[in-house]
């Protein structure tokens, strides 16, 4: 007899493939961007980081209300008009021809891309799951990192047709393939006879499953826990030093006198790389306590970061991405599994929402910051090791999170 499929797991594969495209174009991908958008408008590095920094409202503004709307409508909806809303941004992205049109674009793709991953993935994933959630969280999130094999997709389309023509493209696929995905994301498993992680409730779900199910944290107390803040502080780290790395990677190897389409593959190799993590680290989570594992996952960032500022060298390429891509693919796997863990799922939705809404806050002074450095001290050594330096404050708060 074959053992049919838990359809949690088509869940996963779904909400895997609608990260791996949006996050190819609106996170991993949009460096490709950076320098034909300079050339074109003769914007300084600064001006256009701010507003690829803009996305980080997709998590700030946004995430917390899209958690409580996760919460209360469910995700299906939430992910239809999310890639509904991505599809208008990046054809309205491809009309630019001004700073201010680039930065309404900009808050409109964010605004897509938040309603259709990260916040509203996790929370479908977490209904469905709870003692395999790692794993599950581990392959959803492993999106992220498959879409690096869309990079040099992306910075091929953009050097074959220019970077207006590469983003209609990117947006018709973002139709073709987003709406179908969306309709297969169902909601708790219970309206379905299902309890999380697969077993069929044959009409009464045992008192044992119901009470262990039930033991949740409320909202306002754990907003009152001092872990949930040591856990949202983390975050702002670690996501700073995250999308200031991804945003000025290729103009970084650039300027040391790499190639477009080498530096194009470096870039999709950090993603790529990151799979190794979200296993690995994923999988540890659900075997160790989750906060060392995650305080391991911010060494290996701040290693990987020490080889990033000396990228001139091959070893260091090769070892930047043993070290910093796993390390932020676990990250990114185990603040989700840490927050079903110590606080159930009634109020998953709205807490890593919150939490991505802290995250946004490192988004947005990263890429900055960083733009701002080179454009000041025409290089980048010196903020990579500011950087470095920040992921040993991430270990710190990362070990005072108690369960």
């Amino acid at each position: 007899m074959i053992r049919k499929i838990f359809y949690g797991w088509w869940i996963v594969l779904a909400c895997f493939l609608t990260n791996l495209y949006v996050s190819s174009i609106v996170f991993f991908g949009f460096t490709a961007f950076l320098d034909p958008l300079v050339k074109e408008f003769g914007w300084s590095y600064t001006q256009v980081s701010f507003a690829a920094s803009l996305r980080g409202l997709e998590m700030g503004i946004l995430a917390p209300l899209v958690g409580f709307l996760a919460d209360r409508f469910g995700s299906r909806k939430l992910i239809f008009y999310g890639v509904i809303t991505v599809g208008f941004g990046l054809i309205l992205l491809s009309l630019t021809r001004s700073l201010t049109m680039f930065y309404g674009s900009f808050i409109l793709l964010a605004f897509g891309a938040g309603g259709c991953t990260s916040v509203v993935t996790m929370t479908a994933v977490a209904n469905w799951f709870k003692k395999n959630v790692g794993i599950a969280f581990a392959v959803m999130a492993s999106g992220f990192g498959a879409s690096g094999l869309i990079v040099p997709l992306i910075v091929r389309l953009i050097d074959g047709y220019g970077w207006r023509t590469a983003l209609i493209i990117l947006g018709l696929g973002m139709w073709a393939l987003g709406i179908p995905l969306s309709f297969v994301i169902r909601n708790k498993p219970e309206q379905y006879g299902y309890v999380p992680d697969g077993k069929l409730a044959d009409g009464r779900i045992s008192e044992y499953e119901i009470q262990h199910e039930k033991v949740e944290i409320s909202f306002r107390k754990a907003l009152k826990k001092r872990s949930f803040l040591y856990l949202n502080l983390a975050e702002v780290m670690r996501f700073m030093v995250l999308t200031a790395v991804v945003l000025h990677i290729m103009p970084y190897l650039g300027s040391m006198g790499m190639s477009r389409p080498t530096a194009g593959l470096v870039a999709a190799a950090i993603p790529l790389f990151s799979i190794i993590g979200r296993f690995g680290f994923g999988w540890l989570g659900d075997v160790f306590d989750k906060r060392y594992v995650i305080a391991v996952t911010f060494g290996f960032m701040g290693m990987g970061m020490l080889a990033f500022s000396h990228m001139q060298s091959k070893w260091a390429i090769y070892l930047f991405l043993l070290l910093f891509s796993p390390g932020f693919g676990g990250g990114a796997v185990l603040r989700g599994a840490v927050l079903r863990e110590y606080f159930g799922r009634d109020s998953f939705g709205k807490m890593i929402g919150i939490l991505m809404g802290f995250a946004s806050i490192g988004g947005i002074i990263g890429p900055t910051l960083a733009g701002w450095v080179f454009d000041t001290l025409g290089s980048y050594d010196f903020i990579w090791l500011v950087f470095a330096g920040c992921m040993s404050l991430g270990i710190i708060l990362a070990l005072r999170i108690k369960p």
